[in-house]
């Protein structure tokens, strides 16, 4: 029997989780705060999303799976408890912005799985700026491969190839076939000997490559030089204050050296220095010294002491405030091939986090200085260029037209919108990607303004969810025509339906695609997969439609090594 689900806060994401479950063939039925135009009262249960009334008018004590997805954590928190009281054995897919809280809450219950929007969008805009259009993304030895469809035309390098030629290809592995005519299983066109023609469609995971960039010291030094130019920004009000102390410095020298005071121009320095910065100096030199000099001396240190205050100030606020970090943030911009963030929203820290894991250059923008991911990105060493990625200025000192890309990812879509344009201004050929929080919209502003991406989280996120709703502990996740699929582990038990079969045969019949897998810590791939025969304890990673997972509803149990 298929599970029933319950699917809890229909915003954005949820109801795209909802649809996308129900069009699965899942048993899915909605809870939200108000109706939805276009559901009827059969499908979405109205009431207070915490209170036990409506968890219950919801069936929540014969359901299996329970998806929450509001976007506060506090509701999803409270929502959470009520509805383990009413069942102890549902099993909860709970949406969390705090990670390390739902972390800590997937080791502490038992059937519960917290899952991040902007953990499983931000990959996606990652593979976005660096030129791959994917369509999912899978975890796989370690590592997030992206996922993307090849649509084999007339002019496609694989038409005409053997999928069997494919089969152990190791920067790219196949993990779903659909062909033009026709349904069969890519396990059974690899062993058929099944050519690839006009319309085919094959998903591929692309195994993504790490850069290794050292810089040597003299080039970092020679970096800042070249970049001192930006000094003149920053540090310039720090420059004048010092001009006209030293300017001051030197009329007070000049003076005393000039009158019969009998002084050495070092002594009339010294004295004057003392004098003005309150260090104190000889003063017995004034003390025989006409009235007018010391009527000189009274003004000299009356102003000395305002000019010294003011630029003490100056140098402070740039030494141990923010223009100090400014300007060492301005002389660390890249010169090329480096990517812009702009926005240190939830979504644009972890894109940064990933590129620069990758071995990437990176700058952000962002306007608020007091952003809470300032200072862990600062920490890794990345410029953070203070002010609004809109004004034409800003983006220009990021070297835009030698860059690589351009992310626009702060949480206002119109904002977004205006930085990507003025982007497309300045360096008609960047790539543009662009962050929209509505994905009918994300899909409009696409086709109007022709930007390379245009990604709404709710819509990358959803089938993540809507798989991990239908079983297990997803591994990665992707849409191909209507079709959702899934990858995950499953541990082979002795009850398992897989126990005891060749992976060839149980793959073609079961319609799955084995990736590879993990007996007596040793990993088994390619050809020597498909002939291998599981036993109790292996460990098998595999990709399927997702409305075939209910088969093994209960019996799937993924290691905690993924």
């Amino acid at each position: 029997m298929k599970p029933r689900i319950i699917v809890c806060g229909l915003g954005r994401t949820g109801y795209k989780i909802f649809r996308l479950l129900r069009q699965q063939g899942a048993s899915v039925i909605g809870i939200h705060h108000k109706p939805i135009p276009g559901e009827c009262s059969s499908d979405v249960i109205i009431g207070n999303l915490h209170a036990a009334a409506t968890l219950t008018a919801a069936g929540i004590h014969q359901a299996h799976t329970l998806v929450i997805a509001g976007s506060e954590d506090t509701l999803n928190l409270s929502i959470m408890m009520q509805a383990r009281v009413l069942n102890p054995r549902l099993r909860i897919i709970n949406r969390f912005y705090n990670t390390n809280l739902g972390e800590r809450l997937d080791q502490t219950l038992p059937e519960h799985l917290s899952m991040s929007v902007v953990g499983l969008a931000a990959p996606l805009f990652t593979f976005a700026a660096l030129g791959n259009q994917a369509i999912g993304q899978i975890k796989l030895f370690d590592q997030t491969w992206p996922v993307q469809e090849e649509y084999i035309d007339e002019n496609h390098p694989w038409l005409g190839w053997n999928l069997s030629n494919l089969w152990e290809e190791p920067a790219g592995m196949p993990i779903y076939y659909l062909p033009v005519r026709g349904e069969m299983n890519l396990i059974e066109g690899v062993l058929s000997g099944q050519e690839l023609q006009v319309g085919d469609r094959l998903i591929v995971a692309i195994q993504p490559r790490i850069r290794s960039i050292r810089r040597s010291l003299i080039k970092k030094v020679l970096k800042v030089c070249t970049s001192l130019r930006q000094f003149q920004q920053h540090g310039k009000s720090v420059v004048i204050g010092a001009i006209v102390l030293m300017v001051i410095i030197a009329i007070a020298t000049l003076t005393y050296r000039s009158t019969e005071l009998s002084l050495s121009l070092v002594d009339a320095l010294y004295f004057s220095v003392g004098m003005i910065t309150g260090a104190g100096g000889n003063d017995k030199v004034v003390e025989n010294a006409p009235n007018s000099i010391k009527l000189f001396t009274i003004v000299i240190m009356l102003i000395g002491a305002v000019v010294i205050g003011i630029w003490y100030a100056m140098l402070t606020d740039f030494v141990l405030g923010n223009r100090f970090k400014q300007f060492w943030d301005a002389a660390r911009i890249p010169q090329r091939h480096h990517y812009i963030v702009c926005g240190l929203s939830g979504i644009g820290s972890k894109i940064v986090q990933q590129l620069h894991t990758s071995g990437y250059e990176v700058i952000v923008i962002e306007t608020d200085s007091n952003n809470k991911y300032v200072n862990s990105v600062r920490g890794l060493g990345i410029p953070v260029i203070q002010g609004d990625a809109s004004f034409r200025t800003i983006l220009q000192t990021t070297n835009i037209t030698s860059a690589a890309a351009v992310l626009a990812v702060t949480n206002n879509d119109a904002t977004n919108l205006e930085i990507a344009l003025k982007a497309k201004g300045i360096a008609p050929k960047i790539p543009v990607i662009v962050h929209y929080a509505d994905p009918d919209f994300a899909r409009m502003a696409q086709q109007v303004f022709d930007f390379e991406a245009v990604l709404s989280p709710a819509e990358l996120a959803a089938p993540a969810f809507a798989a991990a709703a239908l079983g297990g502990r997803i591994l990665g996740n992707g849409i191909t025509a209507d079709k959702l699929w899934v990858a995950f582990a499953t541990l082979i038990t002795p009850s398992h339906p897989f126990c005891g079969l060749l992976v060839k045969e149980i793959a073609m019949s079961a319609d799955f695609v084995p990736l590879y897998m993990e007996t007596n810590s040793q990993r088994v791939q390619g050809w020597e997969l498909l002939t291998t025969q599981l036993a109790d304890g292996d460990i098998l990673y595999l990709t399927m439609p997702a409305n075939r997972l209910y088969q093994l509803w209960r019996e799937d149990r993924v290691s905690h090594k993924s």
